[in-house]
């Protein structure tokens, strides 16, 4: 009994490992940015024009008029685990732009019992020690404006590491590409991920492994998979803006999410997924924003084997002022699905006013 924790932990991150290709991995890092968006159902792909940019769609940075820094923290399961964020962007020239990011996701003081009990078989709590692991994706973003009026692109490369105590860790390395366009007061988006599939290299420690192998006797004595990959996704936006005479605007905006894979998304076949998501943004005199957005939509089976359709619906609030914007986003409302976390707070800043 004493290896079972800390070997369930390991063996949930590590045993998906023995298939080459993962049908989730590295999922911390679609869980998304800025709380404005997660009101929006991250429906923003075709919209995203600020330093955030560099997570939803990369060509948006080309709209950047000064430095912009945004800082994002969440938490889940009491507290357990954290998600934090950090981008910068800063443009270049009337037509490039660049940007830096940073995601952890963790889960900090696990114990460690693999040594609870000594050779003589007492149990001796100060043998216990505590470890962390952590997910982290750092990525780097380049976007210019293309010589056809209305068109920009936008490229991430991503290194991805990831940390599970001193039982293992590994480093991996992919490319995002994006692309925007406008005409007459519309915008369209599209986000390609992964593009090159994102591939993961683990080093397992062998001798720390062994510790906790027969945490379940007799099972799982080989080690696992040392390689994974993440497919390639899609997601196709577009947005509009309408702007009212009495200093109000309203922003509509819808994204289709693609997995090339069958799932329990909406939409799903042998080739493709989709998942539709809607958001708005009701804005007055650009300073205070109220936002609402549904996605997640899921055939979910019942206990009497039929099907039910669930969805996530959100809703957020935001205020501007002088180049600083603080946001709030609601998740998860009336447990309809399961997410990560129910309430997000993310602050962007324009450094210009500091000049």
């Amino acid at each position: 009994m004493k290896k079972i924790l800390v070997f369930l932990l390991f063996w949930n991150c590590t045993s998906h490992y023995a298939q080459t290709v993962r049908k989730y991995s590295n999922e911390f890092m679609n869980i998304g940015v800025d709380a404005s968006a997660l009101a929006m159902s991250s429906a923003v792909v075709a919209s995203t024009n600020d330093v955030n940019s560099v997570y939803w769609n990369p060509a948006g940075l080309t709209h950047l008029e000064d430095h912009q820094i945004s800082l994002m923290h969440a938490s889940y399961f009491a507290n357990i685990a954290q998600y934090d964020y950090i981008g910068y962007a800063n443009p270049i020239d009337e037509r490039s732009a660049w940007g830096i990011s940073m995601i952890r996701f963790g889960v900090d003081d696990i114990m460690d019992t693999t040594q609870l009990i000594d050779n003589q078989g007492n149990i001796d709590y100060n043998r216990i020690s505590l470890f962390s692991t952590a997910d982290y994706g750092f990525t780097f973003s380049y976007a210019r404006k293309l010589p056809i009026e209305g068109f920009q692109y936008g490229v991430n490369a991503k290194i991805i590491r990831r940390v599970i105590g001193k039982f293992a860790n590994s480093w991996g390395f992919g490319f995002d590409f994006g692309l925007q366009f406008e005409r007459n007061d519309w915008k369209f988006g599209l986000m390609l991920r992964d593009i090159t599939t994102t591939y993961n290299v683990w080093n397992i420690d062998e001798e720390e492994y062994k510790k906790i192998s027969n945490a379940i006797p007799g099972e799982n004595q080989e080690l696992p998979e040392s390689t994974e990959i993440t497919l390639p996704k899609a997601q196709l936006g577009v947005s509009k803006k309408f702007e009212f005479h009495n200093d109000t605007s309203l922003l509509v905006a819808t994204n289709l999410n693609m997995r090339f894979e069958q799932t329990n998304d909406i939409i799903s076949s042998n080739i493709v997924s989709i998942d539709p998501a809607v958001g708005f943004e009701f804005g007055y005199t650009e300073l205070v924003f109220l936002r609402a957005g549904a996605g997640n939509f899921q055939n979910v089976t019942q206990l009497d084997n039929s099907e039910k359709l669930n969805f996530q619906p959100n809703i957020g609030l935001g205020f501007k002022y002088k180049g600083i914007q603080v946001d709030y986003a609601l998740t998860d409302l009336g447990n309809q699905s399961t997410a990560l976390y129910s309430n997000i707070f993310s602050l962007k800043v324009d450094l210009g006013i500091f000049r």
